[in-house]
């Protein structure tokens, strides 16, 4: 029987602090309405102590969500804690997400303390937490660099201390998947009361290795993934929610599967893009203008006679417009013949092998050959009679 993985969105939080994409409350709450309707189960609203502007929207999305739960950021500072729960106290579900660097470089960087320290205030912040909700999540940060042995004392000792989810974050996107992967499985096998919380990914792309990490940790025994819409986040982004979701779907194999529409992947997308005006990538996987589109004769030649000799997804199941046949000086003559024909225009192989020369001195003065050029190049042939 599959295993649910939990849909952590932290596209408000983590992925509004992309320079440029801060949000007001209006946007913030249009956003959160549309991520609750999308599937996602955990609703990251925001950092609640870090403005007055962000509490209020943490406050807002509370009284407005439904069905997910909505988690509130706050450091192992008792006083964000404090602000963290009263504006998560209208939520339906709401869980205060508190945690510290556990890795050398910010114990003793960061903090200029000592492991000891560091393990006690993890324990007390989520003792004080617990004051509050029954839903604590303890974030790790840094937990990619941090000593596996070391990990797994904090990790035990605040899920004794009441935390219901462990957050391992590769903070600075360092780990390759099968070293993720590990630190998962050694977290599994070497915490003793692990059963009690569910773990969590929240892995960022400095390495473009997000997304492949995030499912190393959910095959190694973690349950919950953290990720955000188009990828956004820090420095080069969080892992992306479109994708790992897809993944998920596509490799039945695993065994796994989310609560997500998959069909408003790409309306989604496209909601972030214009609110928090930050433009995707054309190839973007799953939700770039060019994820179903070919170009290559070869390429075109295959999809046209099987779709899936090309393309694993079907556009409809993420919400895209369908697939595109764009024609360049790298297209065939069987997509020259599939576009004139959409166009109304009927030839014969004959008349095709004509118009191709005719179409490719057009196509090598452009970028790509539109709709108006197809039609000129039509109307310059005249087509012979068919024979029998």
């Amino acid at each position: 029987m599959a295993e649910k993985v939990y849909i952590f969105d932290t596209t408000l939080r983590d992925g509004e602090q992309v320079p440029g994409c801060k949000l007001n409350t209006k946007e913030k709450l249009e956003l959160a309405l549309k991520l609750e309707s999308l599937g996602v189960d955990i609703l990251e609203a925001g950092f609640p102590i870090s403005s007055p502007g962000d509490f209020e929207s943490v406050e807002q999305i509370a009284k407005a969500i439904t069905n997910a739960t909505v988690c509130g950021l706050s450091r192992a500072v008792q006083k964000d804690i404090e602000v963290a729960a009263q504006a998560l106290k209208y939520a339906k579900r709401p869980r205060i997400h508190t945690g510290i660097g556990t890795s050398d470089f910010h114990i003793k960087s960061k903090f200029n303390a000592t492991r000891e320290e560091i393990l006690e205030r993890a324990v007390q912040a989520v003792k004080w937490a617990r004051n509050f909700t029954d839903d604590v999540e303890f974030y790790a940060e840094d937990a990619g660099r941090t000593n596996n042995e070391y990990l797994a004392r904090v990790i035990e000792a605040v899920i004794a201390a009441g935390a219901t989810v462990v957050n391992i974050p590769d903070t600075t996107g360092y780990c390759l998947p099968h070293q993720y992967g590990e630190k998962i499985a050694f977290l599994k096998n070497n915490v003793s009361n692990i059963d009690k919380a569910i773990i969590s990914c929240h892995c960022h792309n400095d390495l473009g290795l997000a997304t492949a990490n995030s499912i190393s940790g959910v095959i190694n025994g973690a349950r919950q993934i953290e990720c955000t819409v188009n990828g956004l986040g820090e420095r080069a982004g969080n892992t992306s929610l479109e994708e790992v979701v897809m993944v998920i779907k596509q490799h039945k194999d695993l065994g796994y599967y989310t609560n997500i529409q998959s069909q408003l992947l790409n309306p989604m997308s496209h909601d972030v893009s214009d609110i928090m005006r930050m433009p995707v990538q054309p190839n973007k996987a799953i939700v770039g203008a060019n994820a179903f589109s070919h170009s290559s004769g070869i390429h075109q030649d295959g999809f046209l006679k099987d779709a899936q000799t090309y393309e694993i997804i079907n556009p409809e199941e993420v919400g895209a417009d369908g697939s595109k046949i764009v024609l360049t000086a790298r297209s065939g003559r069987s997509a020259l013949a599939h576009r004139l024909q959409k166009l109304g225009y009927q030839y014969n192989r004959n008349d095709i092998d004509v118009l191709y020369q005719s179409f490719l001195q057009v196509a090598d003065r452009k970028k790509e050959v539109e709709e108006e050029d197809l039609h000129q190049l039509a109307s310059t042939y005249k087509a012979a009679p068919a024979t029998t």
